[in-house]
């Protein structure tokens, strides 16, 4: 990325400090291209022309993120803020200093993860391999890591005493590296990722799988064709059905309807049986007579 800016004076050197000055940096920090040179005036009266130079800096992709967040701080109200610059491998970090910025980081690091993101854009496009960018404000990505270290390896703990797995929140990539790391510091555990975008989160479960569910042998759940509640009280219904639930008082033995007795009387069903009643014979007496 190139930035320049063209000045004129009457000197290539009084021309090349006023571009310096338009961009913004010393004269050692640029580079410059004559455009024109001064012209004398004829008789010191006609004619002449002063020199026309471009001063230009070939900025990194660190520079380039930088110029963009001042820019963007810019709109946001924020323009004292300064950025330090240290370079790291395949990346750089950008530290912002400032008073009163900490509300740039938002809720757990949200608007400082957006910031970084866009820039990372911008310093992608500078060059053709990859560049990753990382903004810090007052140490607050040491903190975090440290943090998330100690979340992974209790989730750890928790998943490898319980036998069950424990899903956590939903993090961005650098913050799921930080939770696997630690989990590896934990035997008979792993981790993995779930989820898509904005939704992809860890899953911290046993090596082995999860521990199947224990069922005990007169757990009510496991009954199947048969509902239990209760009542007010607390009392389970559903048990008789007669008399809702409760067993049956003496009282209600006794209100029991009177059985006839068989021996005396008997029903008459629809295929006409013959009844017997009292001491009534059951037949009448056939007689029969005797041939000679």
């Amino acid at each position: 990325m190139v930035k320049e800016a063209i000045a004129t004076g009457d000197s290539v050197e009084q021309a090349f400090e006023e571009a310096c000055k338009l961009l913004g940096v010393e004269s050692h920090e640029a580079e410059f291209e004559i455009l024109e040179l001064p012209e004398k005036k004829k008789f010191g009266l006609f004619g002449g022309a002063p020199a026309k130079v471009r001063a230009f800096i070939k900025s990194g992709p660190a520079e380039a993120a930088a110029d963009y967040l001042k820019q963007v701080l810019g709109q946001m109200g924020i323009p004292s803020v300064e950025i330090t610059i240290a370079e790291q491998e395949n990346g750089a970090l950008l530290t912002l200093t400032g008073d009163d910025i900490g509300f740039i980081i938002g809720h757990r690091g949200e608007t400082l993860d957006s910031l970084q993101y866009l820039s990372g854009l911008v310093a992608n496009h500078v060059e053709d391999s990859y560049y990753r960018i990382t903004l810090d404000i007052g140490n607050y990505r040491e903190k975090r890591k440290e943090t998330l270290e100690a979340l992974g390896k209790k989730m750890a703990a928790k998943a490898l005493k319980t036998q069950r797995n424990c899903s956590l929140e939903p993090m961005n990539p650098y913050e799921r590296r930080i939770i696997h790391t630690a989990v590896q510091e934990v035997e008979g555990v792993k981790s993995w990722s779930e989820g898509e975008d904005l939704a992809r989160h860890v899953v911290i479960g046993p090596e082995g799988g999860e521990r199947p569910a224990f069922r005990r042998p007169n757990d009510r759940s496991s009954r199947s064709g048969r509902d239990f509640h209760k009542d007010r009280g607390g009392r389970p219904q559903g048990g008789n059905k007669n008399f809702g639930g409760r067993s049956p008082s003496r009282d209600s033995r006794d209100r029991r309807p009177a059985q006839h007795d068989q021996r005396d009387s008997y029903s008459q069903s629809a295929d006409s049986r013959p009844v017997k009643k009292g001491n009534s014979p059951l037949y009448s007496k056939i007689e029969t007579k005797k041939e000679n």
